[in-house]
């Protein structure tokens, strides 16, 4: 009996081990590998396969030999061919994909994109505008010789597209030394950019707020004008120029230097990722016609790097520069960050 319930296992977890086996996805690559798992997508010259032992491995399409899946895909072809199926292969390396409607024999190189049921097809998810969210906070305090409370949040929404971008952003800071405000401040804006050619777009952005510190009630840019991609290689690299028209108001209260002057809009924004950070550098200068040597230059530049999850860490430098502030106000503000941040759709 003993004997019997031995062998009735031992059978039962070889039929189980080929069972895995048998409904598990295959990749072979060119020198040798067998990678067992399963294959999410194939897109962009990369193979995903998810595995229990590894994680989620990504593999060059260009590096495999042939590739098996046991669960449909859908499959487009280079040619434009696309047909729901799974996948299986030739002794010599063809690719097989064996539909509802019969078979297509290619080969892995032509394979150009794959998805789920029920996913929506790369192509199209391409061309859709989606939106993005983002929270960012931070807090800091001291005691002892000298008493220090400041803390800082912020909010963003972003609707992009290929065609076109909608950004809406609110930030603030407020930061209080030994009882006198070292930092009140508060700025919300609208930024709306979209493709006229390639590389050239027009925008028309808005931004208002206050800085206490500075001595500014209330100010307000509108500004409308093109921008030009010097580079577009996203998602790594993008660095876009703007120039366009602005009006500037700045209330200095019963100050009678109050601004209200149309003039120019110029800025530049640069985005780079690196393997573990993304950099970002905006810069805007708004000159006034009445008096070019008036005018207000904003800086920020930050790293960003990922912690857990949808988690990021921010850390940068902002410099706000007003050529002519309001009376006891100095010229440049610079500001050191470090803000966590949760990132979301």
């Amino acid at each position: 009996m003993q004997l019997s319930l031995k062998n009735f296992f031992g059978a039962f977890v070889a039929l189980a081990s080929f069972t895995a086996l048998a409904t598990a996805d295959v990749v072979e690559t060119k020198t040798g590998a067998r990678l067992v798992g399963s294959v999410t997508k194939v897109d962009g010259g990369v193979i995903t396969l998810a595995t229990d032992y590894a994680g989620t491995l990504s593999i060059k399409q260009s590096e495999v030999v042939k590739f098996e899946t046991s669960q449909p895909l859908f499959i487009r072809l280079t040619g434009g061919t696309t047909m729901e199926g799974t996948v299986s292969a030739t002794p010599d390396g063809k690719v097989v994909v064996n539909g509802k409607d019969g078979t297509i024999t290619t080969t892995v190189d032509k394979v150009a994109t794959t998805w789920g049921p029920g996913q929506t097809d790369p192509a199209v998810a391409s061309l859709l505008r989606k939106w993005t969210y983002e929270i960012a906070f931070d807090v800091a305090g001291k005691t002892g010789n000298s008493e220090n409370l400041g803390f800082g949040g912020g909010a963003r929404a972003a609707l992009e597209g290929p065609q076109d971008a909608l950004k809406l952003y609110a930030t603030s800071a407020y930061k209080s030394t030994n009882g006198t405000n070292s930092e009140d401040k508060f700025l919300a804006g609208v930024d709306y950019a979209s493709y006229l050619s390639m590389k050239t777009t027009w925008y028309t952005r808005d931004e208002g707020g206050y800085d206490n510190v500075k001595g500014v009630d209330f100010y307000n840019v509108a500004a409308a004008g093109l921008g030009y991609d010097f580079i577009k290689n996203m998602p790594k690299q993008k660095l876009t120029g703007r120039a366009g028209l602005s009006f500037r108001f700045e209330d200095y209260g019963a100050a009678l230097t109050s601004v209200r002057s149309a003039g120019l809009d110029l800025g530049v924004d640069h985005h780079y990722r690196f393997e573990n950070a993304v950099m970002n550098t905006t810069i805007t200068y708004v000159p006034s016609f009445e008096d070019f040597s008036n005018y207000r230059f904003v800086h920020d530049s930050n790293l960003e790097f990922p912690l857990v999850g949808s988690w990021k860490f921010r850390v940068g430098v902002n410099n706000d520069y007003t050529s002519a502030p309001a009376p006891g106000a100095e010229k440049l503000d610079t500001t050191y960050y470090g803000k966590f941040v949760l990132k979301f759709e």
